[in-house]
């Protein structure tokens, strides 16, 4: 089945899609397993050859770093599959390891949970903008601000922003409080204040073991490179050209999974580490299939392998992107927007 696209494209019948993803979401306890040793064991070593070069070569350790960044990641995104159900078999099982992720990766793991569910089920919609997902203003809004609120966002929609200054904020020190879910009860506060006291006493543990200069030296580059990677590809896959927003009165589900997320097809390297979270289409459209059988569901479902599809290079020019423009049905430039006026 298909059905029509906003844009009079003809796509895949996302409905039956979901439905056929089904089979799909059941994880294999011995393969999650696997996948939580290889990414995990080799962080532990690359923390501990960084923290011998501390001495030997500090330039060594800041290239050790990267691939160092590259696992914690990947430590983030099986925390991401805890989150949704779908690494282990029992929500137990996914929501201890999720926690002890946490603790690594600086995200307290049920408040994450809770506003991440949010996201997907809201992602697309524009009367519920705002937990979870990149702040997106029209251009209709853009303009009814004052100078001042129009440079706040054009400040925060800088890539120096956007990827460096922002994703240290938000892992070191925005998630030390369950921002957006602050009156949403206690479970959001025990989540955070919890994972804030199990950092604390890892964190003094290493240091009374390595010292704390070069703790320091060791895990400030790694937590740097992996938030903004982290923010990048969360960033990617909602924010390109033909992306999906639509008022709630005609909003789907079904249509804002499929077209409102990308298809981020990357090398295999960087599949790897990323966990295949470039499926990001198939994955908002059933998230509890497990991230190592994402591939196995493009394979067999061809029609889902070109839709919202990115390159590496392609990436890239979703930078400039920042405004919807709700006549045109896509995201557009400031310089775009200024024409237009």
């Amino acid at each position: 089945m298909q059905e029509r696209h906003r844009n009079d494209r003809i796509a895949p019948d996302s409905r039956a899609l979901m439905r056929n993803l089904a089979p799909y979401r059941e994880p294999s306890t011995a393969r999650s397993v696997l996948e939580l040793a290889i990414t995990a064991v080799p962080f532990v070593l690359l923390w501990g050859l960084i923290w011998v070069a501390v001495d030997a070569g500090y330039w060594i350790g800041l290239l050790l770093a990267v691939p160092a960044a590259g696992f914690l990641v990947r430590l983030f995104l099986i925390q991401h599959d805890c989150g949704h159900g779908s690494f282990f078999r029992h929500r137990l099982t996914n929501d201890w390891v999720g926690r002890a992720i946490g603790v690594v990766t600086l995200t307290p793991y049920d408040y994450w949970r809770r506003a991440h569910a949010l996201h997907h089920a809201n992602s697309g919609n524009l009367e519920r903008r705002g937990i979870g997902d990149i702040d997106t203003l029209t251009v209709d809004e853009f303009r009814a601000r004052t100078p001042l609120r129009q440079l706040l966002y054009r400040l925060y929609r800088h890539p120096i922003v956007m990827f460096g200054l922002g994703p240290a904020y938000l892992f070191i020190l925005r998630h030390r409080l369950p921002m957006g879910l602050m009156r949403s009860g206690l479970a959001p506060w025990v989540s955070a204040m919890a994972t804030n006291m199990a950092i604390a006493s890892l964190v003094a543990g290493i240091i009374w073991l390595v010292g704390l200069g070069p703790f320091l030296l060791v895990q400030m580059p790694i937590t740097l490179i992996a938030a903004s990677i982290g923010v990048w590809l969360f960033y990617v896959q909602h924010q390109f050209e033909d992306t999906f927003w639509e008022h709630d009165r005609d909003w789907s589900f079904h249509e804002a999974a499929l077209n409102g997320s990308s298809h981020y097809d990357l090398p295999g390297i960087l599949r790897w580490f990323t966990a295949n979270i470039g499926v990001h289409h198939v994955h908002h459209l059933s998230s509890r299939i497990p991230y190592y059988r994402l591939p196995e569901a493009l394979r067999n479902h061809p029609e889902l392998q070109n839709i919202g599809r990115l390159t590496l290079l392609q990436s890239l020019k979703t930078v400039r992107l920042v405004l919807w423009d709700e006549e045109k049905r896509r995201l557009v430039s400031f310089r775009e927007t200024r024409e237009l006026a």
